[in-house]
C-alpha cells in the first residue's frame, strides 16, 4: 500500500477517502460492540459525522462520467446517504430502534463496502494506492 499517492491527491479527494476509510473501521468496530451505551452513540456520532464528510466532499469531486452538469449517478447515492443519516438519526431519537439499527446496518454495507469495492478497480485511485507497490 502506497498512501503517499492519495495523499498527494488534490483536496478533496484525500479527505473523501481517509474519511470514508475511518468510517469503514468504525462502522465495524460499532456493529461488534454493546448497543445503547455511551461509546455507542459517541463513536455512532463520529461515525454519521465521518459519512457526511465522505458524503459532502463526493459533491467536490468531478467525476470522469457526468450526466447532469458537473454530477453522476454516483452523487445520487451522496444525497441518498445524507437523507438515511439524518432519518437514522430521527428513528434513534423517537426510540424506533429497529428502524435506526437497519437503515445504519444498510448504509454499512452498501454506502461503504459496496461502494467501496467499485473504487479498487483499476485506473481508479485506490486502485493505485493498494496495488502500487506489486
Amino acid at each position: 500500500m502506497d498512501f503517499s499517492i492519495l495523499s498527494a491527491k488534490p483536496q478533496p479527494i484525500a479527505l473523501h477517502a481517509y474519511a470514508a476509510m475511518a468510517a469503514l473501521f468504525l462502522g465495524a468496530l460499532q456493529l461488534s460492540m454493546p448497543k445503547g451505551t455511551a461509546f455507542h452513540r459517541a463513536v455512532g456520532f463520529t461515525w454519521v459525522v465521518l459519512m457526511a464528510t465522505v458524503s459532502v466532499s463526493s459533491f467536490f469531486i468531478v467525476p470522469n462520467f457526468k450526466l447532469i452538469g458537473p454530477f453522476s449517478p454516483i452523487h445520487a447515492l451522496s444525497v441518498f446517504t445524507l437523507w438515511s443519516l439524518y432519518a437514522a438519526l430521527k428513528a434513534a431519537k423517537v426510540g424506533d430502534i429497529a428502524r435506526h439499527k437497519r437503515i445504519m446496518i444498510l448504509l454499512y454495507f452498501l454506502g461503504l463496502i459496496l461502494t467501496g469495492f467499485f473504487t479498487f478497480w483499476p485506473g481508479r485511485v485506490m486502485h493505485s494506492v493498494l496495488f502500487a507497490s506489486l
